[in-house]
């Protein structure tokens, strides 16, 4: 047991506040088990042992074997609150961790982490008021900064005001290169963290990819028997990512049918690197593509699996806004995932592309942000052409627009809709 402790301790002079933190003290607070999953290598586990006295890391096999041999006794071994790191590697651990909890409820006895989408539904437990879900992903720049404020309003909550006294700047604002560096190194935290040579950095990036298009996908059912199909195919979503590229494009890039696409799909959805954002429909607008938008989860992915450096993507029209909108949705998403406000996101566009909105927000009460992103450091009222569209159509839905761009000025575009520097995200 003591052995198992000191696996868990961590030096608190050296951890990084994450979003996460208070959502995840919150929960552990009030329900007996929460399950945290997200990106391998995202950080997930580090912040789990700030809350935990006792800790199982079952990718490693001198952990792994009591719990496949006697998940409920190696369970009854643990200080509560309890780490089960990488529980996919012995799902059975589900069960065990069931009858704990229907024999015992009382809250803050489990947290399990794990690096793909499963279901502990689909492992005979339906979780009811027992097992609750947080997501977590690589750090964003307000996480690397250090910026970390949970009293302050989440950066969506503050564009919503629509007042341009609610939105701050860091002290250093990146110009075009350096929001392309920073999407192009990523959140992984060994990457933030180590002051790694581009050529490095790069050999780790293919390194990871590499670990999850052949080891991590060997885990599932449905993996494929010719990992560089699939290698190719996400190249060919890496080159489309921030788009609608029709099925048929992407699988014919990878050499692969509609059917073996759509588990390819499937797999790199549950390892949490591929994201799709649905299109968003109403009553109120007509003639809306059903398409959804394609993202790469972590940006750094997106360069390094198709040799991508800031001067090749700063030379590509079509590649900046890409990885310009892949960044900001990196930026965005775990802000928005760890609300305990309504924030769901949505993309919107009209048949044959006349209006189209890079990021539609749902709020609470089907109130609606819209946001557009581009690469231009002086957007002016053209570039707000569609969210002031948008603002005319739903009247009282529509609570506030951004122009998120690259330069360093705050300033009103229109009624309802200023220009917002990306950094005022971690501003």
């Amino acid at each position: 047991r003591q052995q198992h402790a000191e696996v868990g301790m961590v030096d608190q002079r050296i951890y990084r506040p994450r979003l996460a933190d208070r959502r995840l003290r919150e929960l552990v607070q009030d329900f007996p088990a929460v399950l945290v999953n997200g990106p391998r290598a995202a950080g997930k586990t580090t912040t789990a042992r700030q809350i935990c006295r006792d800790m199982v890391s079952l990718d490693r096999p001198a952990h792994a074997v009591a719990f496949r041999a006697d998940p409920d006794a190696a369970l009854r071994k643990l200080d509560e609150p309890a780490l089960i790191d990488e529980w996919q590697e012995v799902p059975q651990v589900l069960g065990a961790v069931k009858r704990a909890v229907d024999a015992n409820s009382r809250p803050g006895r489990f947290v399990l982490t794990g690096s793909v989408r499963g279901d502990p539904e689909q492992q005979m437990w339906p979780g009811t008021g027992r097992l609750v879900r947080i997501p977590m992903y690589g750090f964003t720049e307000r996480e690397v900064l250090g910026a970390v404020d949970h009293t302050r309003p989440a950066f969506l909550d503050r564009i919503a005001t629509g007042d341009p006294e609610e939105i701050a700047l860091p002290s250093s604002v990146p110009d075009l290169a350096g929001y392309i560096d920073l999407a192009l190194r990523g959140g992984f935290p060994d990457l933030v963290f180590r002051d790694y040579a581009e050529d490095s950095r790069r050999t780790w990036l293919e390194g990871y990819l590499e670990q999850l298009l052949t080891r991590d996908v060997a885990t599932f059912e449905q993996a494929p028997r010719e990992p560089e199909k699939l290698r190719r195919y996400f190249e060919a979503i890496a080159l489309n990512t921030a788009g609608m590229p029709s099925g048929k494009s992407l699988y014919e890039a990878a050499g692969v049918n509609a059917r073996t696409a759509a588990s390819y799909d499937s797999l790199l959805t549950s390892l949490f690197v591929l994201e799709r954002v649905p299109a968003w429909s109403t009553n109120r607008i007509s003639r809306l593509v059903k398409t959804p938008k394609i993202y790469i989860v972590e940006s750094g992915l997106v360069g390094s699996s198709i040799g991508l450096s800031t001067r090749t993507v700063l030379s590509d029209g079509d590649l900046l806004g890409r990885m310009i909108d892949n960044f900001v949705l990196a930026q965005l998403r775990p802000e928005a995932a760890l609300s305990v406000r309504r924030h769901r996101f949505y993309h919107l566009r009209t048949q044959g592309g006349r209006q189209e909105v890079d990021l539609l927000v749902e709020l609470d009460a089907g109130k609606v942000l819209g946001i557009e992103i581009k690469a231009s450091s002086a957007p002016s009222r053209h570039d707000a052409a569609h969210l002031c569209w948008l603002r005319d159509e739903l009247g009282d839905r529509f609570v506030a627009g951004a122009v998120l761009h690259t330069g360093p000025a705050v300033y009103p575009l229109d009624s309802k809709i200023l220009a917002v520097p990306i950094c005022a995200i971690w501003g």
